[in-house]
């Protein structure tokens, strides 16, 4: 787990530093349970709603891959803690109209979903990670690009400079079982695969069932209140 290793704390232990500890036992757990090691998978801790001074504790604790789903927010945060050493991911739904204000803080973009969005995104200068994000629901609010497009927009962002693609992103239905759904997308990223090969990572897996996400090959868990606890009530 990226950064919690250093975390020493009981699964009772409701701290941050003990909430943090005892998740990443359940993944050291389920690695070895899937015949994975540690080092592939990174935990992206999610703080939407949660101050700056919350992420400033987890970087002492030893977290450098943080995530948020708010533009505004994560550009404050990031702009608060520039002196951390912090990796952050952005997570949510991001408009075209605010791609270049995100790419100036973020280290990866996990929602890239339309061709739109990538054109927005395109740059001559140094690239950002990107995950091509897949809907695995009949919903198309959620986000995601639907399974018979993916081919079409991994090309575009192969062609697109300034992107870097690492794989695929996906939320599992809320109305049936993950595993499955993770499953699914594994199989989508080996049609990814024939297209670049590179293209490996996979980004699922949140709370309630990053467990499932690594038995079926995740490598970025996006994990917000098992390690942050409940959100403050959005301002």
């Amino acid at each position: 787990m990226s950064g919690a290793g250093g975390a020493s704390a009981s699964a009772a232990d409701d701290t941050l530093a003990g909430r943090l500890a005892e998740v990443a036992g359940r993944i050291t757990d389920a690695a070895a349970e899937a015949g994975r090691g540690i080092e592939e998978i990174t935990t992206i801790v999610v703080t939407k709603f949660h101050p700056a001074s919350l992420v400033a504790e987890l970087a002492e604790l030893g977290v450098r891959d943080i995530g948020e789903n708010r533009h505004q927010e994560a550009q404050a945060k990031a702009a608060e803690l520039a002196a951390l050493d912090l990796r952050w991911h952005f997570i949510g739904q991001l408009q075209s109209k605010k791609a270049r204000q995100v790419r100036a803080y973020a280290s990866a973009i996990h929602s890239v979903d339309r061709p739109a969005l990538v054109d927005a995104l395109r740059s001559d200068e140094a690239s950002v990670d990107c995950f091509v994000q897949v809907n695995l629901t009949d919903d198309p609010g959620r986000g995601g690009t639907a399974p018979d497009a993916l081919e079409s927009l991994v090309e575009r962002v192969l062609e697109t400079p300034g992107l870097r693609l690492r794989g695929l992103m996906a939320v599992a239905p809320l109305d049936a079982p993950a595993r499955p759904a993770f499953a699914r997308v594994r199989v989508l990223s080996d049609r990814v695969r024939r297209l670049a090969p590179d293209a490996h990572d996979l980004s699922m897996g949140m709370s309630h069932d990053f467990r499932d996400a690594i038995m079926e090959g995740a490598t970025h868990l996006r994990i917000g209140t098992a390690i942050t606890g409940n959100r403050p009530v959005a301002g």
